[in-house]
């Protein structure tokens, strides 16, 4: 077995037609993943910036006598862009089934923004969480339906790939939070923290404007009986005249799927549980998977990453911040190229085993040398081992989650699950 197999990425020589545009449209639409990222990372800096503490704090001071806010303002100011998320991934299904992937992913843009506008213009920390409560309902309306759009846009030979490119995006987005937090950090004003949440304004324009122009998966307009734009739709990935006779036999042979799906039952949320073929253990599949993947430590990492630092005695604590999302965005490259050549199993099973013992030294280091905060030499080898942490994360769990999830579920529940 090789370690890079860079043969899993060649195109096999039955494929017909331009595989080029799929790849193309897959990768622009994981820009959705910027926004995940950059609104995750942003965040950290933010509740560890001076002047941000100064005017939004309600008068708790910290152990040197300087405004701050209180854990439990810190924890809803965090906690509460995942409780928007969570309806936000809800409410994914029944609009990407109702209207289609592609006018709902542009319509979870547009709720993003509106949440990105409360938090630019917030002046307390009310609004501010409030904010990003509604931009979290975008992004997980966003992080349902990207991976969703991409495989089904996506060629079956390159599926994996580009499906983890989603997560390549979220790392990209962290890094580039970090790095505009870093920036930003010392300005003693409101851009301190405003110019940090409005350049989501950017990424947002982006990916709209991009999805006006995007088509429809073929897919979904087979699932909603649309056959004509189906195969146009298809003729426009594939770059085949619309009568080519391997063209003809895709749509032939997405028909008989969604066909033979819908024969086995319907597609309500009850079934999505207890239909078949093995639905109920599907579900359960992709959303063990999903809550590993979060409970593996990565947010604690991307959300307190530079409040942890700094209460550590670490130097440098929005240096060390960007160290390790250069890390997470470096190391998830590899994860492209092993989720094909090792497939998806085995490069889980393989970063579990590496983080967890990365997190098992970081814990002994932590432990042992806590009571000596300003050690920098103990400090440092913690931090190696984190890196050590997030690289086998961002190789394995990071983008592999998404690509299971994503290649699971039937078309005819596949949004609901």
């Amino acid at each position: 077995m090789k370690v890079f197999d860079l043969t899993a990425w060649r195109k096999p020589e039955s494929a017909a037609g331009s595989s080029a545009p799929a790849i193309m449209i897959g990768a622009f639409v994981a820009f959705g993943g910027i926004l995940f990222g950059y609104d995750t990372g942003t965040i950290s800096g933010i509740i560890a910036m001076r002047w941000w503490l100064d005017h939004f704090s309600t008068g708790a001071r910290d152990d040197q006598g300087r405004l701050a806010i209180t854990p439990t303002q810190s924890s809803e100011i965090v906690s509460i862009l995942s409780a928007g998320t969570f309806f936000g991934a809800l409410l994914a299904a029944p609009i990407g089934d109702r209207i289609g992937r592609r006018k709902s992913l542009m319509l979870a843009v547009l709720v993003f923004s509106c949440g990105v506008a409360m938090q630019t213009g917030s002046t307390t920390i009310r609004l501010f969480a409030a904010g990003r409560f509604i931009a979290g309902m975008g992004v997980g309306t966003i992080s349902v339906l990207v991976p969703l759009y991409q495989s089904e846009m996506a060629p079956k030979w390159i599926r994996g790939a580009l499906v983890c490119c989603y997560q390549l995006a979220i790392t990209v987005g962290l890094f580039i939070a970090a790095v505009v937090n870093y920036l930003t950090s010392n300005l003693d004003s409101a851009h301190c923290f405003r110019i940090p949440v409005a350049i989501q304004f950017v990424w947002a324009g982006i990916l709209f404007i991009g999805l006006v122009i995007l088509p429809e998966t073929p897919r979904y307009l087979i699932k909603r009986e649309r056959h004509a734009e189906a195969a146009a739709s298809l003729s426009r990935i594939r770059r085949l005249d619309i009568t080519h006779p391997a063209l003809i036999e895709e749509i032939a042979e997405i028909e008989a799927n969604h066909a033979y799906e819908l024969s086995l039952g319907p597609s309500t949320y009850r079934d999505v549980f207890r239909g078949v073929p093995h639905l109920g253990f599907r579900v359960m599949t992709g959303s063990g998977l999903q809550m590993l993947q979060q409970l593996s430590g990565c947010n604690f990492v991307f959300y307190y990453g530079t409040t942890f630092f700094g209460h550590s005695g670490i130097e440098s604590p929005f240096v060390y911040s960007l160290v390790t999302n250069v890390v997470n965005v470096v190391c998830t490259v590899p994860g492209m190229f092993l989720v094909e050549a090792w497939g998806r199993r085995r490069l889980l099973l393989v970063g579990a085993v590496g983080m967890a013992t990365a997190q098992l030294i970081v814990a002994i280091v932590g432990t042992t040398f806590g009571a000596q905060p300003n050690d920098q030499v103990w400090n440092k080898v913690m931090i190696a081992f984190l890196c050590v942490y997030i690289a086998f994360f961002a190789m394995s769990w990071g983008p592999v989650v998404w690509v299971v999830t994503s290649e699971i579920y039937p078309l005819k529940v596949r949004a609901k699950s």
